[in-house]
């Protein structure tokens, strides 16, 4: 394959992985939920109940940000927060039945669909998935934080 050819061929696959997750996240908005809520609520039905940071860490959102988020699905009726007995600084949140339905008529696509998916593949791939990743982070002149 020529230069221009795999010059041609990366951006395809770029471009197309690009629209689709912009796609994915469009619907998701139309449906009243974004890619952020979904996530957070795809999380507490997969993992159980969790606390605040817990699950600002599983989104990589600060946990101000975190707590606007869970303040949104609680008025919304899809988790409860409630304070540990044991340390009161510490809020666990959980799904409602609300939340469990809502989820579960979720079409899994996007990022949800991606962090599932990517947590099936062997070690080897996910490196080189991971490399070909940060190779674009530093091409984009984009900081990475681990």
């Amino acid at each position: 394959m020529s230069q221009d050819s795999l010059y041609q061929d990366t951006i395809h696959k770029f471009l197309t992985v690009y629209r689709y997750l912009r796609e994915s996240s469009r619907q998701m908005h139309e449906e009243g939920l974004s890619g952020r809520k979904i996530a957070a609520l795809r999380y507490l039905l997969e993992a159980g109940p969790r606390t605040v940071g817990q699950i600002g860490d599983y989104l990589y959102v600060s946990e101000s940000s975190t707590s606007e988020l869970l303040a949104w699905l609680q008025s919304k009726g899809f988790v409860t927060r409630t304070r540990s007995e044991a340390d009161n600084r510490v809020v666990h949140v959980d799904l409602t039945p609300a939340g469990r339905e809502i989820i579960r008529g979720t079409p899994l696509a996007g990022v949800p669909l991606l962090r599932q998916v990517l947590q099936t593949l062997p070690a080897e791939r996910l490196s080189a998935i991971g490399a070909a990743m940060t190779d674009l982070m530093h091409l984009l002149e984009l900081d990475y934080e681990n």
